[in-house]
């Protein structure tokens, strides 16, 4: 399988490059963003791109992927309405609609994140904002998956790049591993999520669009490593 990832310099992305350099399956990762993931691998390639709202000059380098893991993210924190969605449904948008025309049965996650709003017309912004792209990302893949993780817990020294995040989780790390054991329904760990887009990608699912059980679920299915 051949695998391509934007965002794996973030958390969930690092969680999903991780798995994805583990499987026997997986012979070839193209990980695409701003930076370079500092990862070395014989199966990994950095592309850096930096305009990630534009692909027609890279186009030919996008051509012969399995699935692609849409891991890119931001804090809607202090963003407007306009601001947070050139990032979060417009860079989505390009990425999705040049793949779809280059390679249209291939698998597209999509990472959103739990209480996403379908309808779009919520009174969360962030909320309606991924709804609206997971909205998109589901009318142009066949084989298009909206994942929404609740509490991630960050596993095997991944750190996210947002420094108040890592203060948080380091605050609560005992907490929430407290909160797995008690409901595991409720947190999900960097590992089984790129477990689970494996396979996902592997093999479907039932649903299109998976909540933290769903992804749990899918996290166990079918052949892990260790």
């Amino acid at each position: 399988m051949q695998v391509l990832i934007f965002g794996a310099t973030g958390m969930v992305g690092q969680g999903v490059l991780r798995e994805c350099l583990l499987a026997p399956d997986v012979t070839r990762v193209v990980a695409i963003g701003r930076s370079a993931t500092g990862v070395s691998s014989p199966k990994l390639r950095d592309l850096v791109h930096k305009d990630l709202h534009e692909y027609a000059s890279i186009a030919q380098e996008l051509t012969g992927f399995d699935a692609c893991f849409f891991c890119l993210g931001i804090t809607s924190a202090g963003m407007n309405e306009a601001d947070y969605t050139r990032i979060t449904y417009d860079i989505t948008i390009a990425a999705a609609e040049t793949l779809a025309h280059l390679t249209p049965a291939m698998t597209f996650i999509f990472v959103s994140g739990a209480g996403t709003d379908s309808s779009e017309r919520g009174r969360l912004m962030w909320a309606r904002v991924k709804g609206r792209a997971e909205n998109a990302v589901l009318r142009l893949f066949k084989a298009g998956y909206a994942f929404r993780p609740g509490i991630i817990q960050p596993m095997h020294g991944i750190r996210s790049r947002t420094l108040a995040y890592n203060i948080v989780y380091t605050v609560l790390a005992p907490m929430v591993s407290l909160m797995r054991y008690l409901l595991p329904r409720y947190v999900i760990t960097t590992e089984e999520m790129g477990r689970a887009m494996l396979n996902v990608a592997r093999h479907g699912a039932p649903k299109r669009i998976l909540e933290n059980p769903a992804i749990h679920t899918a996290a166990q299915d079918g052949d892990t490593h260790t």
